[in-house]
């Protein structure tokens, strides 16, 4: 098992990826929703705004995440981890928890400061997320569940609040995804 970094040049290997995980585990619509949308975040990795991994065994892609920068009005590097998929083949086996660790390593070596993600915290506390309180940090559209909002410093120092409303990528600015 391999962890890479990501380009454009993955875009049609991610975009399959992740359309046939959630195609199976949550649908058919479901797996075009997020199918579309990592083909979208993949055209534009910049390794900067939009970082993508992937975990491979030999050649073929078994897992894949992205990390996309918040931007707020204070000088704070934070990264939202979403969409995270392993093929159906490979899940339960620590595949997502190992390219999840492995991508937050590589943001502390870039300086960020705050990981956050939306997703299920039964899961992502696994890897060290926690319940976050939008008064702390906002989301930037409207959450559906707002339990699902979690994050975790990458610092010694605890996740600082901030008064602001982040703007996200181009990709995430639909309240679908929320």
């Amino acid at each position: 098992m391999k962890h890479k970094i990501l380009s454009k040049n993955n875009q049609e290997e991610v975009a399959s990826l992740f359309s046939s995980v959630f195609t199976s585990s949550e649908g058919e619509k479901e797996g075009k929703l997020i199918g579309d949308l990592a083909s979208k975040l993949a055209s534009g990795i910049d390794n900067q705004d939009i970082i993508c991994f992937g975990t491979y065994i030999e050649e073929s892609i078994i897992g894949s995440i992205f990390f996309t920068r918040l931007q707020f009005k204070e000088a704070i590097q934070v990264y939202m981890l979403a969409p995270v998929a392993i093929n159906t083949e490979h899940q339960g086996k620590g595949v997502g928890q190992a390219l999840i660790n492995h991508g937050l390593n590589e943001l502390k070596i870039r300086s960020v400061a705050v990981a956050i993600t939306y997703g299920d915290p039964s899961f992502y506390s696994k890897v060290g997320f926690q319940a976050m309180s939008e008064n702390v940090i906002q989301a930037p559209i409207k959450l559906s569940f707002p339990e699902g909002w979690l994050g975790q410093s990458l610092t010694e120092e605890p996740i600082p609040t901030i008064n602001d409303l982040p703007t996200c990528v181009k990709e995430f600015n639909d309240p679908a995804y929320w």
